[in-house]
């Protein structure tokens, strides 16, 4: 048994998952699906996916279902480092259960980790940006710090060369392309942006942004409808284009990846910076193929980044979530 188990009580423990588990409702998630459940019981919270919550067409091979899921693990992590809980992870535990995904056991109490602290402190504050960016591009630095805290998950960030773009967005358009011709993809779309507000989920009106000249384009959430946010003055002159990538595609690499993809979402956030997660071009098999020809090394490309500064000070509206009772389960 760990040295630091005895001077955690069953109730602490259990307290701070919670709390954890409540800090991950507010990661981010293809469609906002929000596709993952959490049981707390004693000291160990486990995560499981929700296959109800996956995309049958635009994520067929549930991808981005383990991308979201771990994207809401690593949020939790960083809630428990920054208040000062150690923890251990297991991920994919048990052969016999696809669907949990890891196990958390609180161990004991620690020093609350300051890196931790800062992208807990964004939580709350990240958003998904769909407007366009301005002229401002990101420095050297501020590129390297984010590859390291993506590094740290187990994954790697490459900066698309400027001169590499045009063919990152032929991949997105024509990914796009294939998505919108195809009327089951269009009937997933329409029911994720068209969601009654008591679901909380979905991407709804307000959050989606209107169609603009890009140099990557946009996905256009609302090809019939009314977006409620103007794409603003830029042209994504200033953006950078990152592509986050691992070593395979095994569940546990795609689960890695999350947790890698909220480690960049978070500290971008904490510098200041706009996010806005591109995936068409790794939901459509051929498309994500060539993408791994952009790459520098040999990888499986998890997600497209599009990194910057927006020229605005309006406040971006919040994006709905489930309530805690549809998502945690506390036993007793």
């Amino acid at each position: 048994m760990n040295a630091n188990a005895n001077l955690v009580t069953r109730a602490e423990a259990r307290a701070a998952l919670e709390s954890a588990a409540r800090a991950s409702l507010r990661a981010p998630s293809v469609f906002n699906t929000q596709p993952w459940k959490w049981r707390i019981t004693g000291d160990v919270a486990e995560l499981s996916s929700d296959p109800e919550r996956r995309l049958g067409v635009t994520d067929a091979e549930g991808r981005l279902l383990l991308l979201s899921c771990g994207g809401a693990l690593h949020h939790a992590r960083v809630a428990l480092a920054a208040q000062g809980w150690s923890a251990e992870v297991d991920r994919l535990p048990d052969d016999r259960r696809p669907d949990l995904l890891a196990r958390i056991r609180v161990t004991g109490h620690s020093a609350p980790d300051a890196v931790a602290e800062s992208l807990a402190d964004s939580i709350s504050r990240r958003r998904t940006d769909r407007r366009a960016f301005g002229e401002r591009s990101l420095s050297d630095e501020t590129v390297a710090r984010l590859s390291r805290l993506v590094e740290a998950e187990g994954a790697r960030l490459h900066k698309v060369p400027d001169e590499r773009v045009p063919v990152l967005s032929v991949l997105v358009d024509q990914a796009a392309d294939v998505e919108y011709f195809d009327p089951a993809h269009r009937t997933e779309l329409t029911r994720w942006t068209h969601r009654p507000a008591w679901t909380g989920d979905g991407v709804p009106p307000a959050t989606a942004v209107q169609t603009s000249l890009r140099r990557v384009p946009a996905r256009n959430f609302l090809p019939s409808g009314s977006p409620g946010l103007l794409a603003g003055a830029g042209d994504d002159e200033g953006a950078a284009y990152v592509i986050l990538f691992g070593a395979g595609e095994r569940p546990l690499d795609l689960l890695r990846g999350g947790e890698a993809m909220s480690a960049l979402l978070l500290g971008a956030t904490t510098e200041g910076v706009s996010t806005a997660p591109i995936s068409e071009a790794v939901e459509v098999a051929w498309p994500r193929q060539l993408l791994r020809r952009l790459l520098p090394d040999v990888g499986e490309p998890f997600l497209i980044v599009r990194l910057g500064y927006v020229d605005s000070d309006e406040v971006l509206p919040v994006s709905p979530r489930r309530e805690v009772h549809d998502t945690i389960q506390v036993d007793d």
